[in-house]
């Protein structure tokens, strides 16, 4: 009987790290041959410049199709917003898609008047398929619950859309890389088109990037600009605020500063 016990112990610890893990971001298993890192080299990497663009084009091998290229005629072709999940769904040419559960579309109600785009789906938002579930996501709806908006709400002038520039999870929840940002840039572009808030709320480093060319959230955010026609308001990501509690006060004037333009 005690071994029984001891088994099934050491079943639930094992079982309990492993969710640790899992949601720590470690979800990839090790490499099948040993890699010795001494050998690599060690050059430093050289960092992003304060404004950067996404590429154009993507290399690819001879006579294969640009990802972008594809993307922007699928995206172009769209005429609603389930013809754009469709189109999404379908676009084959991205690898986070191989180890995503779920495309991660969106929520929330299409004719609101204020779209958020968020960076990509964490490990709840892949299990769920919808953005902003996890603790992140619930923070964002209180947020923006204080200011009298939701993604449950009918109406159109209390209503939120949520989506993402990435609908699919990257491995260990790293930060997309500029090339898979491009190849998503057109669905986003069209997205937003098809729903046309009034306002973009974006937030992360990853959106802002997006639509504008541009990193640096904590510099930008709070500060209006435009894009794709659009005020646009930079705020820091919630997953941030979990881990800088500090840091609310800042995200609570920029909520401020929304009520106000949306008056």
């Amino acid at each position: 009987m005690g071994i029984a016990a001891n088994i099934a112990e050491d079943w639930h610890a094992a079982l309990a790290a492993l969710a640790w893990q899992v949601e720590a971001g470690a979800d990839e298993t090790i490499l099948d041959a040993p890699l010795n890192r001494y050998e690599l080299s060690a050059e430093a990497p050289k960092p992003l410049s304060a404004k950067a663009s996404l590429p154009a084009a993507l290399p690819s091998a001879p006579g294969a199709a640009d990802p972008v290229a594809v993307a922007k005629s699928l995206a172009e072709q769209a005429p609603t917003l389930g013809a754009l999940q469709s189109a999404l769904t379908a676009f084959d040419h991205c690898d986070l898609k191989k180890g995503a559960r779920s495309t991660v579309f969106s929520d929330g109600n299409p004719q609101a008047r204020v779209l958020i785009l968020g960076e990509a789906p964490g490990a709840e938002e892949d299990r769920e398929g919808r953005p902003f579930v996890g603790r992140a996501g619930q923070l964002l709806d209180r947020m923006f619950a204080a200011i009298g908006l939701s993604r449950t709400s009918q109406n159109a002038e209390t209503a939120l859309y949520i989506t993402n520039v990435m609908p699919w999870r990257p491995p260990g929840n790293r930060d997309p890389e500029p090339a898979e940002i491009a190849m998503m840039l057109p669905f986003v572009e069209r997205h937003i088109a098809l729903v046309d808030p009034k306002v973009i709320v974006v937030v992360g480093n990853t959106p802002l990037f997006a639509l504008t060319g541009t990193k640096g959230i904590l510099r930008a955010r709070g500060a209006w600009s435009q894009a794709l026609g659009k005020p646009l308001l930079p705020m820091t990501h919630p997953a941030y605020l979990l881990r800088n509690p500090s840091a609310k006060r800042e995200a609570w004037a920029d909520l401020l500063s929304l009520q106000a333009r949306l008056r």
